[in-house]
């Protein structure tokens, strides 16, 4: 199952519940609408219900409340669905404010015991949740907002058997899929032009189709958008079988229209429920994405923005035998790779040091470069930097051709040089656009990240971040030899030690334990490789604590003879040698 997606889950008090004393109260037998108008509990009788614990401060709640209410109009009409809302508002305005937005009916507000009796009796944990009741009084889910959110008006009953139902009818069109299968609804088989036109989904059958999953507001999408724009309008001059259809995620109408409006393709229609479908169909994790249909409707990849930021038209037509060319273009290019290739981008040829100097590329040439992509606003970043200035101290005062370049994801330019004027190193400019290829070519999808360049200008580790915060300037020069001799050292650094140890200061065994980072409960300082650890307690000896207990036993008996030949007395415990 893909992450977030919709399960039939039952609560532990699943019923069947008696409606009527579920939601009434003391002297209370009716339910409100939004206008005052009191409804009897008994005109439930018969119908499913929903229970809609919900909040206006909750944004989660209100991005949702807008959905839920369009499937709730939807199937109003069959006279069998009511919604209940459980606010979990903290004043009246509020809940008076957020309930006029509610087409269905409500706990009083002033009945706040059995709002409160509701939450635990469901076992409320976080909102906005949606406890899904038969007709007969038993619960059918407590997973209610990811079901509607899912399938919307298609998923009711809400039932586990309705939900299987879809999820095969997702699978068989898995097994068959067509251009027809995925694009086209009941209501809908077409697509819309920016100027306005209908035109059939059957027009794009045969042709390769990406189908773009963006939103206009978000800033990886705008900066993708005018590379796909310009690989689009190649492929079409050279009269190529290529089309894109966007697949709109914005909330926004005016924002939609504006964007969509300059752009030479096809999209779906903006709110149109087939996105959200499309969305859990190709199990969307990140934006930009562009999947890729085949001329014969099956997905020929889930997602090539990444290869056209990095090759343009070249990644046409996204076959597997395209992407293994491209893997045999990548292989040379970083076999060919100098410092020069990666670092000097027209006449932009230097990066800079403190007071905006300009030091050439070219004096960097031969050096050990570690690339170090970091920004003012991450706090990681800021963690680790005290860890890297030591190791870049220490590594520079022994060799100097040895440099670090600080590559900012800062906002603006202030915050850029307020983090860089606590580094000892070099950076490139302020919003320099060599970072974007760099963050490309190293692949730099978070931030701390530090990758080490040797003096050919090969990569040499893209996981020096690691290797320092692990050995500090141990690791220099970040070699895959280097980490190895690292790896011998401490693995002969734990010979003798004996495998376990009792010590004072705990009362459960200590297990010899190879790890990371950690402070030693004995000494209070931190220790690394290798520590004497209770796992059920996460209690951890640096081994010079745990050893020198049990030296200091051994020692009592120094200059004493063993009291029988072949046995050897360790504290209080005498063992055959």
């Amino acid at each position: 199952m893909a992450d977030g997606e919709a399960s039939v889950t039952v609560s532990t008090n699943g019923g069947p519940h008696d409606f009527r004393s579920l939601l009434s109260g003391e002297d209370r037998d009716f339910l409100i609408r939004n206008n005052g108008d009191q409804v009897k509990i008994d005109s439930l009788e018969g119908k499913k219900l929903g229970l809609y614990f919900s909040a206006s401060w909750c944004g989660p709640c209100r991005r949702f409340t807008p959905s839920f209410v369009e499937v709730y109009n939807e199937l109003s009409p069959k006279g069998d669905f009511e919604v209940i809302f459980v606010s979990a508002d903290e004043d009246e305005e509020s809940f008076k404010d957020y309930f006029s937005k509610m087409p269905w009916l409500a706990i009083p507000f002033s009945d706040s015991g059995k709002r409160d009796h509701l939450d635990g009796f469901f076992q409320v944990e976080g909102i906005p949740n949606l406890v899904l009741i038969d007709e007969d009084g038993k619960v059918v889910s407590d997973s209610g907002v990811q079901i509607v959110q899912e399938y919307g008006v298609e998923g009711y009953p809400f039932t586990q058997e309705k939900i299987k139902e879809l999820k095969d009818q997702e699978e068989a069109v898995r097994r068959n899929q067509s251009l027809r299968s995925i694009l086209v609804s009941r209501s809908r088989d077409f697509i819309i032009s920016s100027d306005g036109r209908k035109v059939p989904v059957s027009e794009l059958e045969g042709k390769i189709v990406a189908l773009y999953f963006s939103l206009f507001s978000y800033k990886s999408c705008v900066e993708f958008t005018p590379k796909l724009v310009e690989v689009y309008e190649k492929l079409k001059a050279k009269g190529e079988s290529f089309e894109v259809v966007m697949i709109p995620l914005d909330d926004d109408e005016e924002s939609f229209n504006q964007g969509f409006e300059s752009m030479p393709w096809f999209s779906l229609p903006m709110k149109d429920k087939t996105c959200g479908k499309l969305v859990r169909y190709f199990e969307l994790s990140t934006l930009p994405t562009l999947v890729i249909i085949g001329p014969d409707g099956r997905t020929l990849h889930s997602n090539v923005a990444e290869t056209i930021e990095e090759h343009g038209v070249l990644a046409y037509p996204f076959t597997p035998e395209k992407f293994a060319e491209l893997a045999e273009i990548e292989k040379a290019k970083e076999e060919a790779q100098t410092l020069e290739s990666i670092l000097v981008l027209g006449e932009r040829d230097f990066v800079i040091g403190k007071d905006g100097v300009k030091i050439p590329v070219s004096n960097l040439v031969g050096k050990n470069i570690l690339l170090y992509f970091s920004a003012h606003w991450c706090p990681p970043c800021r963690a680790f930097l005290p860890k890297l200035t030591e190791a870049y101290n220490k590594i520079k005062a022994n060799d100097d051709a040895f440099e670090v370049i600080f590559i900012s994801s800062d906002k603006d330019d202030a915050s850029f040089s307020d983090f860089f004027s606590g580094m000892p190193w070099l950076a490139l400019p302020f919003g320099d656009p060599r970072k974007a290829s760099l963050s490309r070519t190293f692949k730099v999808s978070g931030i701390p990240m530090v990758v080490a360049i040797g003096p050919s200008g090969r990569t040499v580790s893209k996981d020096a971040r690691d290797l320092i915060m692990m050995h500090g300037a141990d690791a220099y020069p970040f070699t895959d030899e280097r980490v190895k001799e690292i790896e011998a050292k401490i693995e002969e650094m734990s010979k003798g030690w004996t495998e376990k140890v009792k010590h004072a200061l705990h009362e459960h065994e200590l297990v010899l334990t190879r790890g990371g980072a950690y402070i030693c409960d004995g000494c209070n300082e931190e220790g690394n490789f290798w520590s004497y650890l209770c796992e059920d307690c996460d209690f951890n000896l640096h081994p010079k604590c745990a050893l020198e207990e049990v030296k200091e036993l051994k020692d009592d008996f120094k200059g004493e003879e063993n009291p029988k030949e072949g046995w050897v007395c360790d504290g209080d415990v005498c063992k055959k040698a």
